[in-house]
């Protein structure tokens, strides 16, 4: 991706980061911190997502440092999304849109015995992400992506005015 578009930014799927990293704590103190973890998922700008990271860190302590060190990798490519409008956010929070058009196709990749050529595979595979296509959900203010086309810039998934945008 980075060869073809090296302008694109990588935003990380939260779900599976949070799946990460509750796995490195207790399974009897997932559940208080999946609530603060939610809550540092859905903030509504940057500042309260590293108040709430802050505050979890605070209250692993050094006890589960591999739960806060995990959750602080790759922070600027978790925490992107707060970069771009907030109608988008709910797309970009998870991949779990883009994973369940290719979950189908991808069980019925490998070749099963007696079906044929590697044509046929590739043509069930392709007929299986157009249906699943098909029934994806539609996108948020389609309005908008033109600004996402012009490089907008955005703070808390709201528009910054520059003089460029202000002109407009």
């Amino acid at each position: 991706m980075e060869k073809v578009y090296p302008e694109t930014k990588r935003q990380r799927c939260w779900v599976h980061k949070l799946r990460i990293v509750l796995d490195k704590r207790p399974d009897r103190l997932q559940e208080r911190a999946k609530c603060v973890l939610h809550t540092v998922m859905y903030a509504e700008s940057e500042a309260v997502a590293e108040a709430t990271r802050d505050h979890f860190a605070a209250e692993s302590g050094d006890k589960h440092g591999r739960a806060v060190q995990c959750l602080a990798q790759e922070w600027d490519e978790s925490g992107r999304l707060h970069k771009i409008q907030a109608e988008y956010w709910l797309y970009l929070r998870t991949s779990a849109v883009i994973e369940s058009v290719f979950r189908p196709a991808k069980v019925r990749m490998r070749k099963p015995k007696g079906v044929g050529s590697r044509l046929a595979v590739l043509s069930r595979a392709y007929m299986l992400v157009s249906s699943a296509r098909c029934r994806q959900r539609r996108v948020n203010a389609p309005h908008l992506v033109r600004l996402v086309r012009e490089a907008v810039r955005f703070r808390h998934g709201k528009v910054v005015p520059t003089a460029a945008t202000t002109l407009q």
